[in-house]
């Protein structure tokens, strides 16, 4: 748990972070065309969803102090949160 709480700490000094996703569609959007999130919006959520589902995933698998898997899938969104600003 405590190694939990540490890693919080440092993601709340930091910066919010992009996801790749989140990158990808930005720079479609910026270099080549301005309407591209609106023509593949759908796409787009479901693309950054599953993002959002993998980085949660990939916390919890690499959480070693965890005895509650609740209260780890718990940490893995409140970092996701932290980290990538929530419901993006």
């Amino acid at each position: 748990m405590k190694k939990s709480k540490e890693i919080f700490q440092v993601i709340k000094n930091n910066v919010m972070k992009q996801t790749a996703v989140e990158w990808l569609v930005e720079t479609i959007t910026k270099k080549y065309d301005k309407h591209f999130s609106t023509f593949y919006g759908a796409e787009i959520e479901q693309a950054k969803q599953m993002d959002k589902e993998r980085i949660i995933d990939a916390y919890q698998a690499g959480d070693g102090d965890a005895y509650n898997l609740e209260e780890t899938k718990t940490w893995a969104e409140q970092y996701y949160n932290e980290t990538y600003g929530g419901d993006k």
